[in-house]
């Protein structure tokens, strides 16, 4: 069970808490129905990453076992054979698809925004989620298999990952998503994505070696500089994001500007961490361990949720 555990990597599932941005953002918080569509989407998306993770680790096995780090993954050390390895990887999809059918069947399937929508945006919200869901599967099966072979376009897939996590968040909650969220979200990611390939670029200074194949088309230079530059804009656009008239009025308060000071911490944070640590591989290692990291974000919701919902 470890070893199965292992290979799905539940602990990567914080990064599907991205779906619950649109509610949050949204003001619709406290809304049960939403609360119950969005809890569904977040275990759907975290299954079908889980069978993205699978098959990660059975199209790159030969690579993992020569790497000193990935050798210990389930697939690379033979903990999982490649048959099960494919089983889990159906079973997880499987469980992805009946919990978004589940929740359609039980949810009810009308709009509550729009009452002159047409036929298909009228349609079940979770079943509009679930092509969104679909369509990662898809693209990640497709960057597992070739896409994360190209510099640049790897983490522009990554990042637009969590794009749709938003989308989908979205449709499921019926919440209109920003175009200021899309924005933000894809260029956190982007600034995350470029931090965590710093440290492959790291490992391949110091061991002759490049750990992915599109590494020796990155460097440090080109990688620091992509890394100020994506915070820099991420920085702009949240402060463009909070003075702008639809959020001021949509949210009844001129005080959403005071919490950019907890994005540019959390900012200068990373920074800290991927380039004078050198520890920014794993941005979910750095949520979960990091304590500062974890206040700056807490004292962020906090303050947002003060804004928004007293």
């Amino acid at each position: 069970m470890k070893k199965i555990l292992s290979l799905i990597r539940p602990k990567q599932w914080i990064k599907n808490t991205f779906v619950f941005l649109p509610m949050f953002f949204g003001g619709s918080l406290l809304n049960s129905y939403n609360i119950i569509a969005c809890i569904a989407t977040f275990l759907a998306f975290s299954f079908i990453a889980s069978s993205i993770y699978c098959f990660n680790d059975l199209i790159d096995v030969e690579a993992d076992r020569r790497h000193p780090v990935k050798c210990m993954r389930p697939v690379a050390s033979g903990a999982v054979s490649i048959p099960q390895a494919y089983t889990i990887m159906g079973l997880t999809f499987l469980i992805a698809i009946s919990i978004l059918s589940i929740t359609a069947i039980i949810l009810p399937s009308y709009s509550t925004h729009d009452t002159h929508a047409t036929l298909f945006q009228a349609s079940n919200p979770i079943l509009r989620a679930s092509i969104i869901i679909l369509f990662y599967w898809v693209l990640n099966l497709a960057y597992c298999a070739k896409l994360k072979q190209y510099a640049i376009v790897d983490v522009c897939v990554i990042a637009f990952g969590f794009v749709l996590r938003i989308l989908a968040g979205g449709f499921a909650t019926e919440v209109t998503v920003s175009r200021w969220l899309v924005l933000m979200t894809f260029l956190l990611t982007l600034f995350l994505s470029f931090a965590k390939r710093r440290d492959d670029v790291l490992r391949m200074e110091q061991t002759g070696e490049a750990p992915r194949k599109n590494t020796i088309r990155y460097n440090l230079t080109f990688i620091n500089q992509a890394i100020t530059i994506t915070a820099a804009v991420t920085l702009v656009c949240y402060i463009m994001y909070t003075v702008s008239p639809e959020v001021v009025s949509n949210f009844h308060s001129d005080y959403l500007y005071l919490t950019t000071v907890f994005v540019l911490i959390g900012l200068l944070r990373y920074i800290q961490i991927a380039v004078v640590d050198k520890k920014s591989g794993d941005p979910t290692k750095v949520i979960l361990k990091d304590h500062f990291t974890q206040l700056v974000v807490l004292a962020w919701g906090l303050s947002f949720f003060i804004i928004i919902y007293l």
